[in-house]
C-alpha cells in the first residue's frame, strides 16, 4: 500500500467528486481490485467515503468533507507554474487572475520551494503559434470561456470552407483547446460533438438556455481521437514525385511531415545526380499543386497525371506572366 497513492485518491474524490472504480484505477494507474481496497483503508482511516450504487454511481466524499493537507513537493510546486503560461491565459483573459495565483502561491511556499518555483517561471516561456504567422485574433473566446463555465448555449454564425459557407447553429460548448497557436471551440450541436475553430465564428450570443454535458465526456480524450480521425481522413490520394538533393533537404521546412516521412522510406534513386523518386500522401489535387510548388525546380511529378497537368498549367501561367515583361 502507498500512502501517497492513498493521499492522491483522497485529492481526485475532494477535486472532482463522485468516480467510479474504474476511472479511479485508471487515475492511479492501478488495478480496479485495488482501487478497491484504497477505497477500503480510506474509509477504516476514518474518512467519509460514501459509495453510490447502479448506473452512474461510484465514489464520494460526504458534502462538506475536505482535508486540510496542502503539502506539496517540489516537483509539483514548479508543475503548477506551467499551468499558469502567460499567453494562452492571457488569451483567456485571465491573466490578472494567474499573476494573483502565482502570487498567493508563492506566498505560501516555504522558502525553497518559493525560491524553486520562481527559477522555475523564470526560465520557461510558451509562444504557442509557429513561425512565419502572426496571433490569430479570437474576439469571441472570452464569450466562450463564459459559456463553457456557466454550461450556457451560444448561438453562432460560423465560416467553413464547405458550401454552404456561413451556417448558424446553436452550440453547447464543452471546452476549449489551443492547439499551435490557434484555439478550437468543442462543442454539441444537432446531437453531435464537433470541432469549430474560433477564428472562424463571425458571430456569437450566449443564450439563457443551459444544458447538462455528460458525465463521461474527457476533453483531453476526444480531442486525441479527433485527430486521429482526422489524420485518416485528410490524405486521400497518393503522388509519385522526384526530389533533387536541394529538394530532400528543404521538405521539412515546406511540407508536412507525413510527406517527409514517406521520402525517407519510400525514396529510391534515379540516375546519379542525387535525384530520388519517392511516393508520398496528398489532400487533393489542387492543395498538392500548391504545396509542391513551394519546392521549385527542385521537384517534379511523375504521377498522377491530373497532378502532373495541374503544375504545368499554373507554370505555364508564370512563365507567360514573368515572359511577358
Amino acid at each position: 500500500m502507498s500512502a501517497e497513492r492513498l493521499l492522491s485518491l483522497l485529492l481526485m474524490l475532494q477535486t472532482r467528486g463522485r468516480m467510479s472504480a474504474r476511472a479511479i484505477a485508471g487515475e492511479l494507474g492501478v488495478s480496479v481490485r485495488t482501487a478497491y481496497r484504497d477505497l477500503t483503508r480510506l474509509q477504516a482511516a476514518g474518512v467519509p467515503v460514501r459509495a453510490e450504487p447502479g448506473p452512474g454511481g461510484g465514489y464520494q466524499l460526504l458534502d462538506g468533507y475536505r482535508t486540510r493537507l496542502t503539502g506539496m513537493s517540489e516537483g509539483e510546486a514548479r508543475a503548477l507554474f506551467f499551468a499558469g503560461l502567460p499567453g494562452p491565459a492571457a488569451d483567456l483573459g485571465l491573466s490578472a487572475e494567474v499573476t494573483a495565483a502565482r502570487l498567493k502561491l508563492l506566498a505560501a511556499l516555504p522558502a525553497g520551494l518559493r525560491e524553486a518555483a520562481a527559477r522555475t517561471a523564470a526560465v520557461f516561456h510558451l509562444d504557442a503559434p509557429g513561425w512565419y504567422r502572426a496571433p490569430e485574433p479570437t474576439p469571441h473566446l472570452s464569450l466562450f470561456v463564459d459559456a463553457v463555465l456557466t454550461r450556457r448555449a451560444v448561438d453562432v454564425r460560423y465560416r467553413r470552407w464547405r458550401a454552404p459557407h456561413e451556417v448558424r447553429r446553436r452550440l453547447h460548448p464543452y471546452g476549449l483547446v489551443l492547439k499551435s497557436g490557434t484555439w478550437y471551440l468543442v462543442a454539441a450541436s444537432e446531437s453531435r460533438i464537433a470541432t469549430y475553430r474560433v477564428t472562424q465564428v463571425l458571430d456569437a450570443a450566449v443564450c439563457d438556455d443551459h444544458f447538462d454535458q455528460p458525465q463521461d465526456f474527457d476533453l483531453a480524450a476526444h480531442w486525441t481521437s479527433y485527430l486521429k480521425d482526422f489524420q485518416s481522413r485528410r490524405f486521400t490520394g497518393t503522388a509519385t514525385i522526384r526530389l533533387s538533393p536541394h529538394g530532400r533537404r528543404r521538405l521539412p521546412d515546406n511540407l508536412p511531415p507525413e510527406v517527409v516521412r514517406a521520402v525517407a522510406s519510400t525514396a529510391t534513386a534515379v540516375g546519379e545526380d542525387g535525384w530520388v523518386e519517392a511516393v508520398i500522401p496528398i489532400e487533393s489535387t489542387d492543395h498538392a499543386c500548391g504545396e509542391l510548388l513551394r519546392l521549385g525546380v527542385d521537384v517534379e511529378v511523375v504521377a498522377p497525371a491530373e497532378l502532373r497537368r495541374a503544375m504545368t498549367a499554373v507554370v505555364g501561367v508564370l512563365a507567360r506572366t514573368y515572359g511577358a515583361r
